[in-house]
């Protein structure tokens, strides 16, 4: 793996944790919106990530699949299967023909420490790009 990698791998996954946090955001964005059926409610969602695939050059050097600096990949968002939060309120105007209102099941101490730590993963990947620069700098500067 060249230092050059270094910012493929970097790229790739301080694009990841942005996806991560404007996902969080709208979940917490959402944490108190109010439905008046099951269907309509708003739902936590999650990205799912996964190594990126090699490359045939990788895969030619080293038959085990896994090589350094492949990266990360955004699968997919995925939605929450966890219960919805019901309330009991006949005056609600959102209120369904039961009297009950909906509420998300967006956790919002889980989401505060889910965006701590996507803020944080964004920050070293950005840490370990501004390094490799000047590594890169500091070789360049070896034949002056």
């Amino acid at each position: 793996m060249s230092l050059s990698n270094v910012f493929n791998i970097a790229g790739s996954g301080m694009t990841a944790q942005t996806l991560r946090l404007n996902t969080t955001a709208s979940n917490m964005a959402n944490a108190e919106s109010v439905s008046s059926s099951v269907d309509e409610t708003y739902r936590a969602r999650k990205p799912v990530f996964a190594l990126r695939p090699p490359t045939p050059e990788q895969l030619r050097d080293n038959q085990d699949g896994l090589q350094p600096g492949q990266g990360v990949d955004v699968l997919a968002i995925v939605e929450s299967d966890a219960e919805l939060r019901m309330e009991y309120n006949p005056g609600h105007p959102m209120a369904d023909e039961k009297g009950y209102v909906y509420y998300p099941n967006v956790n919002i101490v889980e989401e505060m420490a889910d965006m701590i730590s996507a803020s944080r993963s964004f920050q070293i990947n950005a840490e370990m790009a501004d390094t490799a620069k000047q590594l890169l700098q500091r070789t360049l500067s070896l034949g002056q």
